[in-house]
């Protein structure tokens, strides 16, 4: 079907995706895939949408080959790659592994800046352009699509890598890169590059030209995105970043980029279906062990979350106070509001209304407290967090017995001691003991302080939410004058949890027998069972 105007416009507008997970990506240290994970991967990036894949330099070793073979036999809807040196061999390898595709494409590169002429490849310039004129064509007889890239690109002198970008041009070569193999270029210095070889290849405007950016000086993203703005319309790039060194150009960042500020950017834009990106770095991370910092860019645990209580405050209101894009849209579940120190009022309201808890303007100062006081002691509060919180500040709102302060120890050397002071309505009382563990020795300073005799009949702790700095919930039951009686304790230190919870049962005594008290400190009165 012919295409009318707005199609053709829309096709020169639209940026190809040439991913290279599976090839670059794979060479980060430690980041090896096994045959059947290349597949996987392969799978997740089809239903990403991408529309070259690069499987692998396929003359690297047998398993390379077998993976490219593989993925080239099974992946329909995008076009497979196998990276090849300008090389017959290589090259015959690279054919070999593609031939099955769908669509099969041949990416051959050399070097071409005189520090890689003289220190690797020991060549002439003319040695190179001759290569280069041989190697293209030599590939085009295995496959109409043949990428050329000129390595270390941007450290080439500019005049002579227009000389190789016409000679590959005139041996065929249908797209060329133009990669920052070692991250050195800067994004005017890229668009300058871009606009120099439209400029001065002949024929340059009949082929797709590509960039391929690695991130040693932090500047992958901004470079491809500025080369695209200056005429690129392949961009070379990896999930999560990942790739030698500093890593690869991000896909999910450029796709985000191009799909937030297209316009800023000659009105690029992807066929990637952007739901897909968090889920496919999910697995890409998972296979490879290569860990997605929780700040990264659009796929990372931090992208859309927030603590800042200006932050929440203005998101309750309206999202697109603090966020530009929205979660859902890339493949999270939604926006986080992340439960901190610097968390506010509004976003502590809106937690505890999330999980079905009310409470008064008195009773929400009191709990916001609290909150606060936990978030000093504990990295991430979470809503089972809050609603231990306040379930416990509400039990203990009209007891008669609170914990003022507590020390403990215990060694390898003589029994624990302990120590208490208690705020009995309005009155500071304090206790020693000694017991065969830490509880018990602050058990014991507590009937020190108190006096009330009795029998701890069960006791049991348990962590309120995964993790080294969870809370600890601490219920027991006693028995006093022979009724039982039990108490709840919440502390991210269990011996203080266990304390708040003996405290809460006493309370519960003195509630119900307000006599039950012996006047004077009586020292180890509870029996340890």
């Amino acid at each position: 079907m012919p295409k009318d105007a707005t199609d053709v416009a829309q096709d020169a507008e639209r940026v190809i995706v040439f991913d290279t997970t599976l090839r670059d990506g794979e060479q980060s240290p430690g980041a090896t895939l096994t045959a059947n994970e290349k597949l996987e991967v392969a799978d997740a990036l089809v239903e990403l949408g991408i529309d070259v894949m690069e499987a692998g330099f396929p003359a690297a070793s047998p398993g390379d080959f077998e993976a490219v073979r593989s993925i080239a036999n099974r992946v329909k809807g995008v076009t497979v790659a196998g990276l090849a040196r300008c090389n017959e061999s290589d090259i015959e390898r690279a054919a070999q592994a593609v031939r099955g595709a769908e669509a099969a494409r041949i990416h051959t590169f050399i070097a071409t800046s005189d520090i890689h002429l003289k220190h690797k490849l020991r060549m002439e310039r003319q040695e190179v352009l001759d290569r280069v004129a041989h190697m293209v064509r030599f590939a085009k007889g295995f496959t109409a699509d043949v990428e050329f890239s000129a390595e270390d690109a941007t450290r080439s002198e500019w005049e002579f890598l227009a000389q190789v970008f016409g000679t590959a041009i005139a041996a065929g070569a249908t797209t060329l890169n133009v990669p920052d193999t070692v991250g050195y270029t800067s994004p005017p210095e890229y668009a300058a590059l871009m606009e120099f070889l439209l400029e001065q290849v002949p024929g340059l405007e009949r082929a797709v030209i590509s960039v391929h950016c690695h991130d040693d000086l932090g500047m992958a993203t901004a470079n491809t995105l500025a080369a695209v703005r200056a005429g690129a319309r392949q961009v070379e790039v990896t999930m999560n970043g990942i790739g030698e060194r500093a890593g690869n150009t991000s896909l999910e960042e450029v796709v985000m980029a191009l799909a937030t500020r297209g316009d800023q950017f000659g009105g690029g834009w992807t066929r990637i279906r952007k739901d897909r990106l968090v889920p496919t770095s999910r697995l890409v991370s998972s296979l490879t062990g290569v860990v997605v910092q929780p700040n990264k860019a659009i796929v990372g645990a931090n992208a859309f979350a927030h603590e800042a209580g200006i932050h929440q405050d203005g998101m309750l209101k309206e999202r697109t106070t603090y966020e530009i894009m929205d979660p859902t849209d890339v493949g999270w579940e939604g926006t986080r509001l992340v439960l901190g120190k610097h968390s506010g009022r509004a976003g502590f309201r809106n937690t505890l209304q999330e999980v079905g808890i009310r409470l008064d303007d008195d009773q929400l100062n009191e709990s916001y407290q609290r909150f606060l006081d936990l978030a000093d002691r504990k990295k991430f509060v979470t809503a089972a967090d809050l609603v231990a919180l306040v379930s416990d500040q509400l039990e203990v709102a009209d007891d008669p017995l609170h914990l003022v302060r507590w020390n403990a120890s215990l060694g390898s050397n003589g029994p624990a001691t302990g120590s208490v002071v208690v705020n009995r309505e309005g009155q500071e009382i304090s206790g020693d003991g000694q017991g065969n563990g830490a509880v018990h020795a602050l058990f014991q300073a507590i009937d020190s302080a108190i006096g009330i005799p009795c029998e701890l009949e069960d006791y049991h702790v348990e962590a309120v939410t995964p993790g080294e700095d969870a809370q600890g919930q601490v219920r027991l039951r006693i028995r006093a004058n022979g009724r039982v009686y039990t108490g709840h304790g919440l502390a991210t230190d269990v011996i203080e949890a266990s304390a708040r919870a003996y405290l809460a049962a006493l309370s519960n005594v003195l509630q119900d027998q307000p006599t039950a008290i012996i006047p004077g400190p009586v020292s180890a009165v509870s029996r340890w069972t």
